[in-house]
């Protein structure tokens, strides 16, 4: 039996190891154009800021691949002959597979922007993207990063720290806040304006200006302003990189449409991560997870379903952490950007803006929290929700989910008090 793994991020890889584990004497091949060695791709940042080395962000160490029997081919994959079960590659030629996996991730989202392909604009998903960061920031003496989110802050903390001016451009009334309540938006830009960024909401791009030799000098917004920069970041958001996907037979809708188990309609192929877009069979919404922690979540999924077992993934309870600058930022459950039907909202915030706490419950007990500038115990959170305590247990046990450091000063007497007000 033979397997063949397109894409060696951490669903791939996920997936392979856990293949190897269940299967020992099966051929498994990883293929990557990017790298051959997989790395932490959150890491991207780290790297550039000279935080880490590229060999530090590798979670295994190379002799580990031949250790495992686990094939590398660096090479892109230009075409998925599904009725011969064939690979075609760009250099190395035809792989032979009996079952497929596919992990190509995502990519950069892109409208069709004048300027978009021009010399100094990029995204932040890739070692590519990476390259062409060291080569565009020398001489870069004012950058424009279009969108928000998390990739949007992190390449404006990269940019910082090689002192370029940075200016967001952002449709949204405040940062993020399609997908964070309106408290922690405001949050985020109080912290971007204290670090000496630019933020311009409310505002589209209308184009990105070539200077004459294809190379951007600078963009238009849909006000007909015009910002001088040398560097355009686009980073509103990322989508299912399904390229290698749309010129075959297997079905795709944002995102490669497979079951609970992974399965396409296509006997033997599978896709998972990123570029999976997971069928609601009760046809409501169909659910794309584009977060490392569900990359790895549904590549152990995968591997098991690949190598014979027979189940249905669990999505389970929503997590997901990032870093704004220093502001550490966690959410346990689904928390909206807005008060659901049968919601209830508890919010305390520190007189410094460093440090926040909402409580999400309804009748039936707590269902998510968010927490701003405060590290919290994944697995206590994540009891309290999947045991539906009420907010009431939780406020006087909220003590036991603090994982701040020693010696950090904490806040719970004070959010206690403040969201039991709230309470009565």
């Amino acid at each position: 039996m033979h397997v063949a793994i397109i894409g060696n991020g951490v669903t791939g890889v996920t997936a392979a190891t856990r293949i190897r584990q269940l299967q020992p004497d099966w051929k498994i091949s990883i293929i990557s154009g990017e790298s051959k060695y997989h790395y932490s791709r959150p890491a991207l940042m780290y790297i550039f800021m000279g935080h880490m080395t590229y060999q530090a962000t590798k979670p295994f160490e190379d002799r580990f691949w031949d250790d495992q029997r686990l094939d590398l081919i660096r090479d892109w994959v230009t075409e998925i002959d599904v009725e011969n079960k064939q690979l075609k590659l760009s250099r190395t030629g035809v792989v032979d597979y009996d079952k497929l996996l596919i992990a190509t991730g995502a990519k950069s989202n892109k409208f069709g922007w004048p300027g978009q392909d021009l010399d100094g604009v990029l995204g932040l998903y890739s070692l590519m993207d990476l390259r062409k960061l060291y080569e565009y920031t020398p001489g870069t003496k004012q950058a424009v990063i279009v969108g928000g989110g998390l990739i949007g802050i992190e390449l404006a903390e990269m940019l910082h720290s090689c002192h370029i001016p940075v200016t967001f451009l952002i449709r949204e009334v405040s940062y993020w806040d399609n997908i964070l309540p309106k408290e922690e938006s405001k949050m985020l830009n109080v912290l971007i304006k204290e670090q000496g960024l630019g933020l311009i909401t409310e505002t589209n791009l209308k184009e990105i200006v070539d200077d004459g030799t294809g190379k951007v000098c600078g963009i238009i917004t849909e006000f007909d302003e015009r910002i001088d920069c040398q560097l355009v970041g686009l980073t509103p958001g990322v989508s299912p990189n399904i390229d290698l996907v749309k010129s075959t037979a297997i079905e795709t809708g944002r995102g490669v449409l497979v079951d609970r188990s992974f399965r396409t309609g296509i006997p033997d192929i599978y896709a998972a991560g990123d570029c999976a877009e997971l069928i609601n069979p009760d046809g409501g919404r169909n659910m794309i997870q584009q977060v490392w922690y569900t990359g790895k979540k549904q590549g152990a999924f995968a591997g098991e379903i690949m190598a014979g077992e027979e189940k249905e993934y669990d999505a389970g309870i929503w997590y997901n952490s990032a870093k704004f600058f220093d502001l550490e930022y966690q959410t346990y459950g689904m928390v909206l950007n807005t008060i659901q039907p049968g919601e209830k909202h508890l919010f305390w915030e520190h007189s410094n803006h460093k440090h926040a706490v909402r409580i999400v419950y309804t009748d039936e007990g707590v269902s998510a929290f968010n927490f701003m500038g405060l590290r919290a115990k994944h697995r206590v959170c994540e009891r309290w929700i999947a045991e539906k305590q009420p907010v009431t247990y939780v406020l006087d046990h909220l003590e036991e989910a603090n994982f701040d450091p020693e010696f950090f000063k904490h806040h719970e007497p004070d959010i206690v008090r403040s969201l039991k007000e709230q309470l009565v």
